[in-house]
């Protein structure tokens, strides 16, 4: 019987957070039951370690839907469940974009180095407004819109005002064929506080669900985004999931030697192993 860990990450709260699965043990698992397992979930992603662990660790994460290439929630949550298991330090992840490290520390909180970043234009930007029922002057004229990349492309847009962001309320079968024309993992729709502090929401219909309480791959991308437009600093905090009720602390660090992004929070369990 395949035991499937439960974990809330970018959360100390059972209730907050983005679960994730977690298959400490899935090295007899082919795709199909990979998939089964993932469906029978339900979380966004759950995360499989797929081979013993060396040096490097084989992992996989799949949504309810499909496999996906990388996901740093279901990253935090397994480097914590390991870390439960055999003690803190640090552990080199191997997934589809490529090698992802991560270290904990003493206190379980978990910080990965994303894979190179990299920033393109977005293509048909009016066509995604208006499968969210938004308009062009609902965005912000300081932070254009643009796909980030980071292990997962996600199309980055933000708004002017808080109330706007709040108000999520969109196509889902539009917008999942919109993402899947373009390979896009999720929206990263944005509203700046101030220049460390955003708060983010995340549509994510071609995973099965309508948002993501945390997406730490899009946080990775967003930091590699505020680089891109010259809006960086050293560390933000991204506010998510409190429209859900789920809410979430992620910190993203943008280092000036390194274009590699990093992203940290916690996670705890929230079910004892099924």
């Amino acid at each position: 019987m395949t035991t499937v860990l439960r974990y809330a990450a970018f959360t100390s709260d059972p209730a907050g957070g983005n679960p994730a699965g977690v298959v400490l043990d899935a090295h007899g698992l082919d795709d199909l039951a990979m998939q089964v397992i993932a469906g029978e979930v339900g979380y966004s992603e759950t995360a499989f370690l797929t081979a013993p662990a060396t040096d490097v660790q084989p992992v996989r994460y799949f949504s309810p839907k499909a496999e996906v290439s990388f996901c740093g929630h279901a990253t935090v949550a397994t480097a914590v469940a390991l870390a439960e298991r055999d003690g803190p330090g640090e552990i080199v992840f191997s997934t589809a974009a490529g090698l992802v490290p991560v270290a904990v520390d003493a206190e379980l909180r978990a910080t990965l180095t994303s894979v190179e970043p990299h920033v393109e234009d977005a293509d048909d930007v009016p066509g995604a407004l208006a499968l969210l029922n938004w308009s062009a002057d609902d965005l912000s004229p300081e932070m254009p819109p643009r796909i980030a990349y980071a292990g997962a492309r996600h199309l980055v847009l933000s708004t002017r005002t808080r109330e706007r962001l709040a108000e999520l309320d969109y196509d889902f079968d539009g917008l999942f064929r919109y993402m899947l024309d373009r390979d896009l993992t999720t929206l990263q729709l944005v509203w700046q506080e101030s220049p460390t502090v955003f708060h983010v929401r995340d549509p994510f219909p071609v995973g099965g669900v309508v948002e993501d309480p945390a997406t730490g791959a899009a946080a990775a991308a967003f930091g590699a985004y505020l680089r891109e437009i010259g809006r960086e600093q050293p560390t933000i905090t991204l506010h998510q999931g409190d429209d859900l009720g789920r809410p979430s602390l992620i910190t993203v660090e943008v280092r000036p030697d390194d274009r590699r992004i990093r992203v940290s929070g916690t996670a705890v369990p929230i079910t004892a192993p099924a």
